[in-house]
Order: C-alpha cells, then sequence, then structure tokens
C-alpha cells in the first residue's frame, strides 16, 4: 500500500526510471564492448593498408549498410535545406575519421581509447564558443583538469610524442566539432537525415586521398572492414538506445568501461603494456568527463523543470 507521501503515480514514474536505466545502461555496456571489437579489428589490420583507404572502404560498406532501411523509413531529405553544413561536417568527421585509424595502427588500444575521451571535453568548449551555451567556473575547471589528463598519458617532453597520440589528440576536437555540427543541425534537419548524408559525405571526403594511395585489398582485407563496418553500425544504434532509455549521467560513467575492455583485448590479443601512466591520465580525463556530463544532465534537469513550470500545458 503506498504511503500518503508516495502515491501510486509517483512509484510507478520511479519505477519505470529505474528499469529505463538498468536498459540504458545494458545497452551502454553493449556499446562499449561493440566499439572494442571495432578497435580491435582496425588493430589487426595494422599498417599494411594506407589508413585513409582503410577508412574509405570502412565507410563504403556503412553506406550501403545504412542506406536501404533509412530509404525504407522514407525519412531522408534528397536535398537537405542546409547541404553547407552537412558538407562541412562530412570534411570535419572524415579527417577525424582518418586520424583515428592512423592512430589506430600506432598506439595502444588503451591509450588510443583514453585520449579519445578528451573529445567531450572539446565539445563542451565548441558548445561554448558556437552554440552559446553557458560555460561556468566548475566545467572550465574540469575541462583543465582533462586536458591535465591527457599530458599525463602523452608525457611531452618527457617522452616522445609519437604521431599515432598526435593523430588522436587532433581527432578528438574534430569528432567534437562534428558533434556539435549534428547538434545544430538538429534544430532543422531530420535524425535520418543527419546520418545518411554523414555517411555520403565522409564517403566522398575519404575518396579522393585514398585513390592517392589505393593498392587492391585481399579479400581478407575486405571482410575484416565490412565487419567492421557493420560492428560500428551496430554500436551506434545501441548507443541510440542507450541514450533513449537512460539519462547521459546513468550511460556516460557506464561508457568508460571501454577503456578497461580495450586495455584487455590490447593486453591478451596484442600483448600490449599500457604504462601506469596511461591508466593515471585515462583516470583523470575520465573522471573530468564524467563531472561534465553529470553537471551537463543537471542543467538540461534544471531547464525542463523551469520551461514546465512556467507553461501549464507543457510543450
Amino acid at each position: 500500500m503506498p504511503t500518503p507521501t508516495m502515491p501510486i503515480s509517483a512509484s510507478v514514474s520511479a519505477a519505470e526510471r529505474a528499469a529505463g536505466n538498468l536498459r540504458g545502461i545494458a545497452w551502454m555496456l553493449l556499446t562499449g564492448l561493440l566499439f572494442v571489437c571495432v578497435t580491435g579489428i582496425v588493430r589487426h589490420l595494422g599498417t599494411d593498408m594506407a589508413a585513409v583507404q582503410a577508412a574509405f572502404l570502412r565507410y563504403v560498406f556503412g553506406l550501403f549498410l545504412i542506406l536501404p532501411v533509412l530509404i525504407r523509413q522514407r525519412g531522408i531529405q534528397v536535398i537537405p535545406r542546409r547541404m553547407g553544413l552537412y558538407a562541412l561536417r562530412g570534411v570535419v568527421h572524415g579527417v577525424a575519421v582518418m586520424l583515428w585509424f592512423v592512430a589506430m595502427a600506432r598506439i595502444p588500444i588503451a591509450q588510443v581509447t583514453a585520449l579519445g575521451y578528451t573529445a567531450p571535453i572539446f565539445t563542451t568548449i565548441g558548445a561554448a564558443l558556437f552554440l552559446g551555451e553557458t560555460l561556468r567556473a566548475r566545467r572550465i575547471g574540469a575541462v583543465l583538469v582533462a586536458f591535465g589528463g591527457a599530458m599525463i598519458i602523452v608525457r611531452p617532453g618527457i617522452e616522445e610524442v609519437s604521431l599515432g597520440a598526435i593523430a588522436q589528440l587532433t581527432a578528438a576536437p574534430l569528432f567534437a566539432a562534428s558533434f556539435i555540427l549534428a547538434k545544430k543541425l538538429t534544430e532543422t534537419e531530420s535524425s535520418s537525415t543527419i546520418v545518411a548524408y554523414l555517411s555520403v559525405f565522409v564517403t566522398l571526403v575519404l575518396l579522393p586521398p585514398a585513390l592517392m594511395v589505393w593498392r587492391t585489398p585481399t579479400w581478407e582485407e575486405l571482410a575484416w572492414l565490412f565487419m567492421t563496418a557493420v560492428l560500428a553500425t551496430l554500436g551506434h544504434y545501441t548507443l541510440t538506445r542507450a541514450f533513449q532509455a537512460a539519462d547521459l549521467a546513468v550511460t556516460q560513467p557506464v561508457s568508460f568501461l571501454q577503456l578497461i575492455w580495450a586495455t584487455l583485448l590490447g593486453f591478451y590479443v596484442f600483448g600490449e603494456q599500457p604504462d601506469v601512466w596511461t591508466w593515471v591520465g585515462g583516470g583523470v580525463v575520465v573522471a573530468s568527463a564524467t563531472y561534465i556530463s553529470h553537471r551537463e544532465a543537471r542543467a538540461r534537469r534544471r531547464l525542463l523543470k523551469s520551461s514546465g513550470g512556467s507553461n501549464g500545458q507543457g510543450s
């Protein structure tokens, strides 16, 4: 029997939220495993194939996988209203993907994953600069701490900064820029159109440089890259399901378990020995990104409450 302070509707709502959080955690765990499998395949391919060609083939396969589904949904605008933003995002994302492939072929998987977690930090900065979002003192502090964590990992001046680390540190702000452009596009464009045109433009962006270094891939390489496209597409789907099921504050900390999966994969499959600084720096970056996600989730809830309070009918 519900108590006077806990109405039936409130208890049901709490139960639904708890169930949604559990689903979100499960989807995010699966997402992390799928993306770690993607990194493992790219690492397996190594430096035998040029990074830009491997990235291009991965997106060609991904395009063939996703377009039939999107066409059946009839959610694609053939000529989008904001073609310039789509093209800009395709260029930015395409270069970021190419750099990620470079990093994966040259530095340990755990290091790539840890440095990749700086992307939300750049997203926070970019949202303040280009979307007019508020960047308060505590978030600025978290951003600075995260940069410190990245410097712990690469240790410039103490260790020679490798090409792979430079590539990943360059890819992170580019991925953040792609995310910000996607957020801007959601103001007027459908999600189906955004997803479809990202694949189209990234494929077009990677085509010219891929042709410059092209060599005939083996059937084994094509099979691995096709599997990469399948796993990455599934990963983006499960990531969306996680975001739909639970708040970012719930799912984001779970996503950082990917660093553990990546480290175990590198150790047991590729014999990589991550040093203590990767763990320390990765922990600092993860803690900072988790704090930023938590603050963003709280700000979003306050905004929803204030908008609900000012309009009895909601929106």
